[in-house]
């Protein structure tokens, strides 16, 4: 990680309910005084009545996460001369699997129906992010994304 030291790392916590189910997500993360970000892990709880099918609740609450902190750390569209400047992942950043976090996701044994998940893991990840930062270095977040505040990740 070079000569600087990262602060001690923060932790950030945030929950989401729609159509009778809920995530929650406590993210850590380190920051350098540079702003590089080292996101060290995320774990999720999911309740979402009786689960169905353990694998693609897994595999939803993964894609929630990497979809969520690609869009809070650069997700943005911008316009010149009436067009999209971002048209495909050449010039609109996505994190890549070397950058993922570690993930531990808990489900919540329920005797309840089944309730679905959808999109109910991916709200929840960028406030997440935004109290992991602000507990680490003191600095709060109102608008994304991070990187418009010079925020980078660490590789």
């Amino acid at each position: 990680m070079g000569d600087q030291a990262f602060l001690s790392p923060g932790r950030g916590i945030a929950a989401h309910h729609t159509n009778n189910s809920y995530a929650a997500y406590v993210v850590e993360v380190e920051v350098d005084p540079s702003r590089r970000l080292d996101i060290r892990r995320v774990v999720v709880a999911i309740d979402c009545g009786t689960p169905v099918n353990r694998s693609g609740i897994e595999a939803q609450a993964q894609g929630g996460m990497l979809d969520g902190l690609s869009a809070a750390l650069f997700g943005e569209i911008t316009l010149a001369r009436g067009r999209s400047v971002q048209d495909n992942f050449t010039n609109y950043p996505w994190l890549r699997n070397h950058e993922a976090p570690a993930i531990q996701i808990h489900l919540v044994e329920s005797g309840e129906a089944p309730t679905g998940l959808g999109e109910i893991p991916y709200p929840p990840v960028a406030p997440a992010l935004a109290h992991a930062i602000f507990s680490a270095n003191g600095e709060r977040i109102r608008r994304l994304p991070l990187s418009r505040h010079g925020f980078t990740l660490a590789t």
